[in-house]
């Protein structure tokens, strides 16, 4: 395994670094091995009750003590991170960065030469082990960088990876997909309601019919389009709902919710270089 034996540690300690640090635990990385640094000292109090994993109030102490270090704070803090602790990162280290917009080369500015950088996006469900990612390596990183980030992140889900000017896309498909999702699962069970189910009972079905349809895409390989048509008998019922979906445009709203993500992803990223 890529992670054996080594030191892993999130410089921040919000709700992502809590689900990697699970996820690592789940896979079987000693909570010994793991690490977190944070300013506010009742987040790292209960990292350390509830994780059993190593609390520093110092990111610096972090930064030296680690193989790997995933820097999970808020984009809009990334330079301040660096700009304390930039210039500890060495070369044998892999530096995994998490922060939305944030590309490898604006990072790489903070480092000494030859610090290898992967940046991932991961989406919310990584909380519960279903997330999906996808990363990219910087100038200085290796295929040994690139698994040991793919290890990690398919300890909470799904991984891929892609080029880097791609990264915006991932975001507005993947990274801010799961809104979409909640956004179809509310309006399924709101119609659940209005024709005759009690609502615990509409928005579980909803959710479990979205999970079995997921699940199915998946474990099966088959495309969706065939999927459906398995679903979809002459003049029955799927076929009149599926009938509805695209009277009310649904298909290109939700690609045009992926393309303005993706657009609003771009600008964010723009804004911070």
């Amino acid at each position: 395994m890529p992670l054996k034996g080594l030191k892993i540690g999130c410089l921040g300690g919000g709700a992502m670094a809590q689900a990697l640090l699970t996820g690592l635990i789940n896979a079987g990385i000693p909570a010994g091995d793991l690490y977190v640094s944070d300013t506010r000292r009742e987040r790292l109090t209960f990292l350390r009750k509830e994780l059993g994993v190593h609390a520093l109030e110092s990111n610096k102490e972090l930064v030296e003590s680690l193989d790997i270090v995933i820097l999970a704070v808020k984009p809009q803090v990334v330079a301040d991170a660096l700009a304390e602790t930039g210039a500890l990162f060495r070369p044998e280290q892999t530096l995994i960065s998490i922060a939305a917009g944030i590309t490898t080369g604006f990072i790489e500015n903070f480092l000494s030469r030859g610090v290898p950088v992967i940046r991932v996006m991961p989406n919310t469900a990584c909380l519960l082990g279903a997330g999906a990612s996808a990363l990219c390596a910087g100038t200085h990183a290796t295929l040994r960088d690139r698994e040991r980030a793919m290890a990690i992140f398919t300890a909470v889900g799904r991984a891929v990876e892609v080029p880097e000017n791609l990264m915006d896309a991932v975001t507005g498909l993947s990274g801010s997909g799961p809104a979409y999702m909640f956004v179809i699962l509310e309006a399924m069970a709101d119609a659940g309601v209005r024709v005759g189910l009690p609502r615990d009972v509409a928005l579980l079905l909803s959710a479990q019919t979205m999970l079995g349809a997921a699940r199915m895409v998946l474990e099966t390989s088959e495309h969706p389009g065939r999927l459906k048509n398995m679903v979809t008998t002459p003049g029955g019922t799927a076929i009149a709902g599926v009938y509805a979906l695209e009277e009310g445009g649904l298909r290109v709203t939700l690609m045009r919710a992926v393309e303005d993500a993706t657009s609003r992803s771009r600008e964010m990223s723009a804004g911070l270089k």
